[in-house]
């Protein structure tokens, strides 16, 4: 399978210069480049102003190609939620999701297209897996995000700050398509290229960025020693390992215990609260004992519950929670001093919330989902 084209995303800053300069240019070029993209969030050359117009094409050719072209979108909570369906350059398809409330702007990003851990539950799951993101994959989907924003507010310059609600993408999640730690390298290159300063990324902060996991034990660990302040989100979904083999299949290979262990090893050294994300499924993983026992596990650790209403998937034979279960489950966890929430559904019209992203074009849509009227610029 081809690999995407190279881009400046994918490079560290120094290693945008010496592609510049392989090309014969000045290396503080690969600076003016990479301020268009990450703070302009443009690739097309006639944007470029600032540099010479005989080698705008030719730059934006060798380090902008193209790689995301927008199939479909869809919104839905007022506007408020879009979901956004990309081809990538070998007809891969991914979905990414933006999610604007009044405080902040969070884009949920896919890692890869499909995802390999086959939980059953999980649209994209049963999927099945079809290749990893690039490093500039991932990060041009928010790039995506900043232009989308941009557009809406019917401005021309990069978003100015703190406008209420805010103008730009203030939270990335990687809770998309795919597994983020089976693809380790492009996943952490991603989180470097977002947080780093412009020119070199976009300067999101990496305490506003969230990492989910199955349960991937080594990988995690290997977070760890990245010494990054982002938050590792667990999708745990069971307290015990009979009902979670089932429904997370990685977890006949590390257990329960495994999994939260590294977890608190990665709460210690960051300092940051681990947030254990639990569907909960109807009759499966919803008894009142599996809410004790998920209150004792956590009891006393850096941590908190986000309880997940299970959202609707075609075929699937689970359903969520009856309301009264759901309650009685979060006050149990809470009785054992865990903090616990119960996750907002946004998307769920468009099967854009947690476990729906599917990535196909001609996929249902239902409530008062509609076509967005304005159709993202296809973006690098």
């Amino acid at each position: 399978m081809p690999r995407p084209p190279r881009h400046l995303a994918d490079l560290e800053l120094a290693e945008r210069r010496e592609a510049v300069a392989e090309l014969g240019q000045r290396a503080f070029r690969a600076d003016q480049l990479s301020r268009h993209y990450f703070a302009r969030y443009t690739d097309s050359p006639e944007d470029m102003t600032d540099l010479p117009a005989g080698v705008r094409a030719a730059l934006a050719g060798e380090l902008l190609p193209r790689l995301l072209t927008s199939e479909r979108e869809l919104t839905c909570d007022d506007n408020a939620t879009r979901k956004m369906l990309w081809r990538l350059h070998d007809g891969a398809m991914v979905e990414s999701v933006l999610m604007k409330y009044t405080d902040r702007v969070t884009m949920c990003v896919s890692s890869q297209a499909g995802c390999g851990m086959g939980c059953p539950f999980c649209a994209t799951g049963q999927a099945g897996l079809t290749r990893n993101l690039s490093t500039a994959e991932i990060v041009a989907q928010v790039v995506a995000g900043e232009r989308a924003l941009l557009l809406s507010s019917g401005g021309d310059d990069p978003p100015q700050p703190p406008p209420i609600p805010p103008r730009r993408v203030s939270n990335v999640v990687f809770m998309g398509m795919g597994e983020p730690l089976a693809n380790y390298k492009n996943v952490i290159g991603a989180v470097r290229r977002l947080s780093d300063p412009v020119p070199a990324g976009l300067g999101i902060s990496q305490r506003s960025i969230t990492v989910s996991t199955v349960g991937l034990v080594p990988a995690i660990q290997r977070l760890t020693e990245e010494k990054l302040t982002v938050r590792l989100a667990v999708s745990l979904h069971a307290p015990d390992d009979e009902a979670r083999d089932e429904l997370v299949p990685v977890n006949r290979r590390w257990k329960v215990a495994e999994v939260l262990d590294a977890a608190w090893d990665y709460a210690a050294a960051t300092g940051r609260r681990v947030s254990i994300e639990y569907a909960l499924i109807r009759d499966i993983n919803d008894q009142p004992w599996r809410a004790d026992l998920l209150g004792a596990l956590l009891r006393g650790h850096l941590a908190h519950v986000n309880l997940i209403p299970l959202n609707p998937t075609p075929g699937s034979k689970w359903t969520a929670s009856r309301p009264g279960v759901q309650e009685e489950f979060l006050r149990r966890i809470a009785d054992h001093g865990v903090p616990v929430t119960v996750r907002d559904t946004r998307g769920r019209e468009i099967d854009g919330a947690c476990g729906q992203l599917a990535a196909t074009v001609t996929g249902r849509s239902v409530g008062p989902a509609r076509r967005s009227g304005t159709p993202l610029l296809p973006l690098a």
